[in-house]
């Protein structure tokens, strides 16, 4: 039996999921029920605890497999990049979501009736998910109930030309650990948010991303010859070329999505946690 890694990996010592009998130990396999998100954002943590750090954040409308409740915890594998951990039960729905279109603004708001004066109902997040049961004039009917302004939302399969777009429209977006909607975003959240905005799956994590992302650059000290679009990665940090000079990135000195000459950015990180730049990948999206 060789190791895994349990962000990817629906496997306890208790209980895995039924597909990975003969490739893990566990006391008991089982097979998965499919779920969706109906939370605006859920967060997804390592343990099943209100006080334990959020390692990411489900989409309304992501589709999980649910593989064991525990005292309102539901401990599930989210489709979109196969991140494993804990959601509260109150965010998920049986069956998949069946979705027509996704949210392509930072937030949308839900209302009861195809009127903008209602009363708001809620709101979604860039990249939510949606199951359209038809229109109304400038708005789109949701199949769970409440509209949206149809200008909001496209087809699933029509994608953002360019990802970074995506990423300026966030800047200033307060820093989260562990997010990735408008609300809070993090380092690698705020590359995987963006890319999937453009059709591009990304994993969750910055030492995922580094490695199955792109193609490397070589690069010296002077990090000439970048371009807007390429990714560059420290350890346990990443942010996104605007253009050869500027780069964008979610981080905990300005605690916000900020916007900086990569020459500044380099020198505060090696200043103040000593790391270099460990790669630059170029995208092709």
């Amino acid at each position: 039996m060789s190791a895994f890694d349990r962000r990817l990996t629906p496997a306890r010592p208790d209980l895995a999921a039924a597909h990975l009998k003969g490739a893990v130990e566990s006391a008991r396999f089982v097979e998965g029920r499919p779920m969706h998100i109906v939370a605006e954002v859920a967060d997804l943590r390592p343990v099943p605890s209100p006080e334990a750090w959020i390692d990411t954040q489900a989409l309304y409308g992501e589709e999980v497999m649910l593989y064991d409740m525990e005292e309102g915890w539901g401990w599930v594998q989210l489709k979109r990049d196969q991140y494993v951990g804990y959601l509260s039960m109150q965010a998920l729905a049986e069956g998949p979501c069946a979705s027509t279109h996704r949210v392509t603004v930072n937030r949308t708001f839900i209302y009861p009736g195809a009127n903008m004066k209602l009363p708001v109902m809620g709101a979604l997040p860039l990249n939510a998910e949606l199951s359209i049961a038809g229109s109304e004039g400038n708005f789109l009917r949701l199949a769970q109930g409440g509209f949206i302004f149809a200008a909001h939302a496209l087809p699933c399969q029509d994608y953002e030309k360019d990802f970074v777009t995506v990423a300026e429209r966030l800047l200033h977006v307060p820093y989260l650990w562990g997010g990735k909607s408008p609300l809070g975003v993090d380092c690698s959240g705020l590359v995987q948010l963006a890319l999937a905005a453009a059709g591009q799956a990304a994993p969750r994590d910055t030492d995922l991303q580094e490695k199955n992302l792109g193609t490397d650059l070589a690069f010296d000290e002077t990090l000439t010859g970048l371009k807007r679009g390429d990714v560059v990665f420290w350890k346990g940090h990443v942010g996104i070329m605007r253009d050869a000079h500027e780069l964008l990135h979610a981080n905990a000195h300005h605690m916000q999505v900020a916007s900086e000459p990569l020459a500044e950015a380099v020198a505060r990180i090696k200043a103040k946690a000593g790391l270099e730049i460990s790669s630059i990948e170029r995208l092709v999206v």
